[in-house]
């Protein structure tokens, strides 16, 4: 029987490279597609030496062509941190809208199966705590956010209305904070900017008064929660995330330990439309994929903290 063969869009970035990973040792022959915007070929130079990986340069916003049969496409494509997608907005919005639309019509065109990447922001900053799938959100359209927040949830009615007017089977993940090797320390989100700022002997910047809270996934959790909802025959979102939840004062000690330096967290006004609360309800996940996270943030923090100990000296 020939192999599956995957398309993981955003292949060179942080998730899509764990995921090229996980799908190469489940025996798929994989396809990576990066327009390395924010993506690193050093992120998946380790597997160029597999028979069954291809890596593919292009934006998806622009085109896509992939020859020969395709089983699943991944769509991990997207600027992902506020600094990436407030430094290219446009970019954004087309990779959610133009890029899902062409990644659509080339699972159309292949008979494949189509899993869209979504994220938490849908919720924008939540009148309810912990956000289920049934909640709409309290998102700003107009904000800085909003380019990100919105392109998402454009990316999540298209997908449904492929899924209900083409009859496409389409999975959607709703992805909370996720941490691991391979982030990029410059990205601006909390996790690699205290890690960042702490082992280079820096004070912590943290934004508002530190009781904003935050949950952390590692990674490989959350590469399983996507393998099975990928494999399973549920077509509306589903949170993927760890509910333990934490405050980013809190975190901000719990890094300082960690690292072990002298260092003190000082604070700045809180960014516009910026979430205060961040906690998945993941019913769902248990439920229908039997998953749950199995790493605490203990565990996942060494790896993590050993890979930037190597960014930071370089």
């Amino acid at each position: 029987m020939s192999k599956k063969r995957v398309l993981i869009t955003g292949g060179a970035g942080f998730l899509g490279s764990h995921l090229c990973d996980r799908f190469l040792k489940e025996g798929y022959r994989v396809i990576a597609m990066d327009n390395l915007l924010t993506g690193s070929l050093n992120n998946i130079e380790h597997l160029f030496k597999e028979k069954d990986f291809e890596f593919y340069h292009n934006d998806v916003s622009k085109f896509v062509h992939v020859p020969g049969e395709l089983d699943y496409i991944l769509h991990f494509a997207s600027p992902a941190s506020p600094i990436e997608y407030l430094k290219m907005p446009i970019q954004t919005l087309k990779v959610g809208s133009l890029g899902t639309h062409n990644l659509l019509g080339l699972a159309k065109a292949k008979n494949a199966r189509i899993l869209i990447a979504s994220t938490s922001e849908v919720y924008g900053d939540p009148l309810v705590h912990p956000q289920t799938e049934d909640y709409w959100g309290n998102v700003n359209p107009i904000g800085p956010r909003g380019v990100y927040d919105e392109a998402k949830r454009f990316q999540e009615a298209i997908t449904m209305a492929y899924h209900t007017f083409h009859g496409l089977e389409t999975r959607i993940v709703r992805i909370f904070n996720t941490y691991g090797p391979r982030m990029r320390l410059d990205d601006g989100r909390v996790l690699p900017a205290f890690i960042g700022q702490a082992l280079r002997g820096e004070n912590l910047t943290a934004f508002g008064d530190g009781s904003q809270t935050r949950s952390f996934c590692y990674v490989d959790d959350l590469v399983e929660g996507i393998y099975r909802l990928l494999l399973s025959d549920y077509a509306y979102p589903v949170n993927i995330g760890n509910p333990d939840e934490i405050t980013i004062k809190e975190f901000g000690e719990e890094i300082i330990r960690l690292t072990d330096t002298k260092s003190k967290i000082i604070y700045k006004p809180l960014p516009e439309d910026d979430p205060k609360q961040r906690k998945p309800d993941i019913t769902k996940a248990q439920e229908i994929l039997g998953w749950n996270p199995t790493f605490s943030r203990s565990e996942g923090l060494k790896p993590t903290l050993e890979y930037f100990k190597k960014v930071v000296q370089g």
